[in-house]
Order: structure tokens, then sequence, then C-alpha cells
């Protein structure tokens, strides 16, 4: 069994935190219509090209996105945001992100999320981002040609950095901002706004700023 196979089936049966499992369960049994097709409601693992030059972190699944599908930035608003930004860069081979099957994939690109299951108020708690964190060193250990790290809000990108400074890639601690840019130990930290219909209604983000982002890096990973 390939590595990236074997962290996959890991994090799918873990249940180091009891409040996320049963919480995860509960969405199920809250929102699943009756005949339509079963949630997830498990961990959900990265997605995408592991051997990529681009890591994209988000910071939990969505309850009716990646909980329900059982993929990360999956059949939600988010996912709506998100791939058809990717895919206007070259990031994504379609733009659009519905369910496993739909023949998605990321060009150079892995797409994954700090905490694996989706949290109450999608909040999890510090000791919930901890626990999850072994997950995140494992990811980004396995992607040996790892250049640039795009961080979606505050808390992803929060976790994203205690990971990367334990993992000895970044020497020094990196607040969060909007846009900005940052190299340390042969990565480039790019931050964004995360995309959720919070922010894109609000006009806290936008197309064009993502898109600005994503240009940014392309040429960055061009260089």
């Amino acid at each position: 069994m390939k590595e990236s196979d074997k962290l996959r089936s890991e994090i799918i049966e873990c249940c180091l935190c009891p409040r996320l499992c049963q919480y995860r369960k509960s969405v199920s049994l809250k929102y699943e219509k009756p005949g339509s097709k079963p949630f997830w409601a498990r961990p959900v693992p990265g997605f995408g090209d592991i051997n990529g030059e681009l890591l994209i972190v988000g910071l939990a699944p969505a309850a009716r996105g990646g909980n329900r599908t059982g993929r990360v930035f999956t059949g939600d608003k988010s996912a709506e945001f998100l791939v058809r930004c990717l895919h206007k860069k070259g990031f994504a081979n379609i733009p659009t992100s519905t369910e496993i099957g739909d023949g998605l994939k990321y060009i150079n690109t892995f797409v994954t999320a700090a905490v694996k299951c989706v949290p109450p108020g999608d909040k999890p708690e510090r000791h919930e981002i901890e626990n999850c964190s072994r997950y995140l060193v494992r990811e980004i250990k396995m992607m040996h040609s790892l250049r640039a790290v795009l961080t979606l809000g505050k808390m992803a990108h929060d976790a994203a950095i205690v990971t990367l400074l334990r993992s000895g890639i970044l020497k020094e601690k990196l607040k969060f901002s909007h846009g900005q840019e940052f190299s340390s130990g042969g990565i480039k930290i790019f931050s964004s706004y995360h995309p959720s219909p919070r922010n894109v209604n609000t006009g806290r983000l936008n197309e064009e700023q993502f898109l600005k982002i994503l240009d940014h890096i392309s040429s960055y990973l061009g260089e």
C-alpha cells in the first residue's frame, strides 16, 4: 500500500476527538433526506496531487459539503467559488466540485483541511486542531515538491503555520493577513480570506481578489 493510501485510511478511521465524532454523525441525522445518498459523516482526507508544488489548506469540512460528500471542498458554496477560480488559473481540470466521481482533478495542487472533521459552528477547539495536526504534518512531508502554501482564513492559516514550524519548513511565526506573501525555507506562504458565503456575500472576498492571489502563485511557481 502506498504511503498516501495508508494515510487516507488512517484519517478515515480516526476518532481521536469524541466531540467531533459525535457531531459529524448528528449532522447527517439532521440533514439527510429520505432516498438521498447517505452522508459520508467521517473524517475527510486531503485530495489532489500529493506530488504537486502547491498545498491549499482550509480549516475543516463543511457540514453539508465535505462531511456530506466525503471530499474536501466539494458540494457547497465555498467549493463553487474555490474550484471555479482554480480552474480559471489552471490548477483544476474542471470548474466544479460536486461529488466524488465528478471527474475533478487538481493540477500540481493538493487540497486539504487542518481539521478533518466538521466542527460545531465551524469552530474546532484547540486540542482538536492539535490532534489533527499529525495528519497535516504527514501530508506536508509527503509533498516532496512543495514550493507554495495557500492558507484560507485565519484559523486555517494559524494551524498550517504551526504545522510548518514543527515540520522544520518555517523558521518563524507568521500572523494572518489577507493577500500577504512570505518566504521561508524555500517555501512561499500566500494567505487569503476563506471563500465562504459569509465572506463572498459581504464583499470581504471577491473573485477578482482571489484570482490575483492565484496569479501571484502561478508566477512564483513558474520562476
